[in-house]
């Protein structure tokens, strides 16, 4: 039984890492009506930037709890900016284009992104040390791991946070009839551009957390977002591009299967046991778990 909880614990704390990615992604699509898939390099590339502040402060300040938070928020700001400048730039040129053309261009955004960050900080693998979590500990026979409640803690209020927002604000409120019909919404004069923006922003800064967060435990290296990256958009798929509550249960639900098929089966066969379930659920509903079947009448 002891054996089984720290799974499920693990699985919740990489679960809620999918779930953030997931739900950057499922923000993007809802407003944007575009499918992301540069968010794992863009998550990269803001773990890098989290990293050389980690590093140059640590010279600096002699490490500490301080230099982590520091370094954690420069790169969020940077985060920001960054998926500022992406929407931009890039995609609200396209907006008008083709579903094609979209996918095209956050694929492309891929190779620019990682090529960047090649060109910059190189192939090599960096260990980040967090500064801010403790050493595990036993109770009894249950293995306590300060990181994993440490990242559980903080993302179960950035989820709050961010369904707050959504829920019972004014801001909330654009980014909701902006998902529902962009067109209805710009007539009702909802400044949907800096939704989309705004959507964008946040996007990028939940999967740079996401990054972050990871870093320590993967090191930060360019393919460092690859599995995570993969598995939200599972998370998003199993949960429901429609519903925003639907990634994040998704998301948990991929990180607890993961954990528990790869340690009372093989981890040969978890890859192969959590695809199949993912499957088998969208053969039943093809909108995912929480997802709603949209129909157009003609």
């Amino acid at each position: 039984m002891t054996t089984f909880l720290q799974n499920v614990i693990a699985g919740i704390e990489t679960g809620s890492l999918y779930a953030l990615a997931a739900l950057g992604v499922v923000l993007i699509y809802r407003v944007s009506s575009v499918t992301n898939f540069a968010q794992g390099e863009m998550a990269m590339l803001s773990s890098f930037v989290a990293y050389t502040l980690w590093k140059n402060l640590s010279f600096i300040m002699g490490g500490g709890d301080l230099t982590y938070i520091v370094a954690f928020i420069g790169a969020l700001i940077f985060a920001m900016l960054f998926g500022y400048l992406v929407e931009r730039i890039f995609i609200r040129p396209a907006l008008r284009g083709s579903l094609v053309g979209k996918m095209i261009i956050t694929l492309g955004l891929i190779m620019i992104v990682n090529g960047t960050a090649r060109a910059i900080f190189g192939t090599d693998t960096h260990a980040m040390r967090r500064a801010i979590t403790r050493p595990s500990f036993y109770i009894g026979n249950l293995l306590i791991r300060p990181n994993a409640y440490f990242i559980i803690f903080l993302t179960l209020i950035i989820m709050f946070i961010l369904f707050y927002l959504i829920r019972n604000t004014i801001f909330g409120v654009a980014i909701r009839a902006t998902a529902e019909n962009e067109t209805t919404a710009r007539l009702m004069g909802i400044p949907t551009k800096k939704i989309s923006s705004a959507s964008w922003i946040i996007a990028t800064v939940l999967g740079a957390i996401a990054g972050i967060l990871i870093a320590p435990a993967t090191n930060v290296h360019t393919n460092m977002m690859a599995d995570v990256h993969l598995k939200s958009f599972i998370a998003a798929v199993l949960g429901g591009f429609t519903s925003f509550v639907g990634p994040v249960i998704g998301g948990l639900i991929i990180g607890i299967m993961d954990n528990l098929v790869g340690y009372y089966i093989s981890s040969k066969w978890r890859t192969v046991i959590v695809y199949g379930f993912l499957i088998l659920i969208l053969v039943i509903k093809p909108a995912g778990l929480f997802g709603k079947v949209t129909r157009k009448k003609v």
